[in-house]
C-alpha cells in the first residue's frame, strides 16, 4: 500500500484498510526486527523531531526506529531551534522541509502540526497535540489485538479525562469496529467535534458517553485511563483532583469488567488514576503497550518517509 509522502495528523487521515496495513507492518517489524535492521529500508532518510513537550516513550521509540531502519533522527527541543521565538512556525517548516525527509512534532496546539504539514512540503507526523495522539492510538489497538486476538466487537471502557488519547482511541474504535464507553466527570467530556465525527462515521452506536465509571466498565474487554492532569495543566491540579474523585481505576471498579479484561495506560501513571493492584496486576498490559510504541512508529516511518 503506497503511503509515501503522506502526513499523519490524526487517525482520521487513515482509512480502515490503511490502519490494518500499518498494524500488520508493526506486527511484522516486531516479529522480524533483525531483518529490518539488516535491510535498512530508510537508509539515507532524515527525520526532524520537534519536541515542545518532554517525552520518554515517544522520543526513545522514534529515535530507535529511525536508527534500526537505517535512517537518522534529529532531536529539536524547544531550546534548540528558533521555533516561535525569532522565526515563525511557517518559516521553520519551510526551512526544515528543504533539509529533512520528514518531520515528527510533539506540540501543545494542534494548529502547529497543521501549519507544519501545510508549509513543510514533506510528511509531518503528529507525535502528540492537544487534540490527538495518533501514534498512541495505533499502539493501543495493536496491544488490544495481540492480547484479545481481535478488534472487531471489542468493548472498551475509558475512565477519566476526554483528552487527546481518548480522541484517538475513539477514532480507532469506529474505524476498526470496536465499541467505546467513555466515562468522564462533568465538564471533561471528549471534544464535541470529535464526538460529532465519530457519530457521523460510526456504523452503529459504537461511542457512548456517561459520567458513571461503573456503567462504562460493565462487561468491558478493555479498561483504559490516562493522566488526569496533562502537561500544561499543572495550575488546575487541585481542582481536577477534586472533580476526578471516584474515577480511579481500582480493584473494586474493574470487578465489573469482563473476567478476562486487559488494562491499558499510556504512561506515565499517577496513583490517583489507577491503583497499584491494577497497573501491576495480572490484567495489566501497559508495558507491552509501551513497547508497541516502537513497532507502530517504525511502521509509520517506513511507509510515509
Amino acid at each position: 500500500m503506497n503511503m509515501k509522502g503522506r502526513s499523519l495528523l490524526s487517525l482520521k487521515d487513515l482509512s480502515t484498510k490503511e490502519i490494518r496495513f500499518l498494524l500488520d507492518e508493526a506486527l511484522d517489524f516486531k516479529k522480524n526486527r533483525s531483518t529490518y535492521i539488516q535491510n535498512q529500508p530508510l537508509k539515507g532518510r532524515t527525520l526532524g523531531m520537534i519536541f515542545q513537550k518532554r517525552s520518554t516513550r515517544t522520543r526513545v521509540s522514534t529515535e530507535t526506529a529511525m536508527f534500526e531502519l537505517g535512517g537518522h533522527a534529529l532531536f529539536l527541543g524547544k531550546d534548540d531551534i528558533q521555533l516561535g521565538v525569532n522565526e515563525s512556525l511557517d518559516d521553520t517548516a519551510k526551512v526544515l522541509g528543504r533539509m529533512v525527509s520528514g518531520i515528527l512534532a510533539r506540540v501543545f496546539a494542534h494548529t502547529d502540526v497543521e501549519a507544519l504539514a501545510e508549509h513543510a512540503g514533506v510528511p509531518v507526523i503528529n507525535a502528540l497535540s492537544n487534540q490527538y495522539h495518533p501514534l498512541q492510538g495505533l499502539a493501543d489497538i495493536m496491544t488490544i489485538e495481540e492480547h484479545l486476538g481481535k478488534l472487531h466487537g471489542v468493548n472498551i471502557a475509558w475512565i477519566g479525562d476526554g483528552n487527546n488519547v481518548c480522541h484517538s482511541l475513539m477514532i480507532a474504535s469506529i474505524k476498526m469496529g470496536m465499541n467505546m464507553h467513555i466515562a468522564t466527570p462533568e465538564g471533561y467530556e471528549p471534544a464535541s467535534t470529535v464526538v460529532e465525527y465519530c457519530e457521523k462515521h460510526a456504523s452503529s452506536n459504537q461511542i457512548k458517553l456517561s459520567h458513571d465509571p461503573i456503567k462504562s466498565v460493565d462487561s468491558a474487554n478493555v479498561v483504559v485511563t490516562d493522566t488526569f492532569i496533562s502537561m500544561g495543566q499543572e495550575s488546575e491540579t487541585q481542582e481536577k483532583l477534586r472533580k476526578f474523585e471516584g474515577f480511579q481505576v481500582n480493584e473494586q471498579l474493574v470487578s465489573h469488567a469482563d473476567r478476562e479484561f486487559i488494562f491499558l495506560h499510556c504512561l506515565p501513571r499517577h496513583k490517583e488514576e489507577v491503583s497499584d493492584e491494577v497497573i501491576y496486576g495480572p490484567h495489566s498490559v501497559v508495558f507491552d503497550e509501551a513497547e508497541n510504541r516502537l513497532h507502530t512508529v517504525a511502521a509509520v516511518l517506513k511507509n510515509v518517509l
